[in-house]
């Protein structure tokens, strides 16, 4: 399983039914520096292609689940459940969570939701798998990006991702990218959604 992920901004409200909704966006095309390389190597980093997720998001009969930490052990709303709706656009994909209320009695729910209130879990990360060439021979690509001067790399690996398979989306604390927005708010009659963004980035190669 591959991981990306986003830091954003988040908030919680309570209200009187108790279901506790999060939403949040991947933008795509979007470069996270997954590697400066060290004193020897490249850099390396990784852009995920508009729709690289619509395969499986857009087929209704796929199940897709939210989870802490990329745990399926932590599950925290899922599509088949009816709790956990994506949508894939050109530009984002993008997913509304519901936390039912009897979900919160369970412990790493209330840890994770204490996370979220501290602002010490600020991430979304998609758990995907890139398809085998013999299903899909142009599923990613590796280019070189050259120098970047706005940065100083030099001659940095850029891979690609053009289509692969979503399985879950998760809540983490150290996200690849940096490039997102994630919100997260008890349900409540209010239209609007309001936060502070916060960002990191996790340097690492995915293989």
């Amino acid at each position: 399983m591959l991981f990306g992920g986003h830091s954003g901004g988040l908030e919680l409200r309570q209200n009187n039914g108790g279901a506790v909704a999060l939403r949040g966006r991947f933008p795509y095309g979007k470069r996270a520096v997954l590697s400066d390389g060290g004193k020897t190597g490249r850099p390396q980093k990784e852009e995920i292609a508009a729709n690289a997720f619509a395969f499986r998001v857009n087929d209704p009969k796929e199940d897709i689940h939210f989870l802490v930490g990329h745990s399926y052990d932590r599950p925290l709303a899922s599509r088949g459940a009816g709790t956990l709706d994506i949508q894939d656009t050109a530009e984002a994909l993008i997913f509304e969570a519901t936390i039912a209320p009897e979900m919160q009695d369970v412990s790493y729910v209330r840890d994770f939701l204490g996370g979220l209130a501290a602002g010490l879990i600020m991430g979304l990360s998609p758990g995907f798998r890139i398809p085998p060439k013999r299903a899909v021979a142009n599923a990613e690509s590796v280019a070189d990006e050259g120098h970047d001067p706005a940065n100083g790399m030099h001659n940095a690996i850029i891979r690609t991702i053009h289509h692969a398979l979503l399985y879950e989306l998760s809540a983490v604390t150290r996200p690849a990218y940096s490039d997102a927005q994630i919100e997260a708010r008890n349900w409540t009659p209010e239209p609007e959604w309001v936060g502070t963004s916060k960002s990191t980035t996790l340097n690492r190669w995915r293989l």
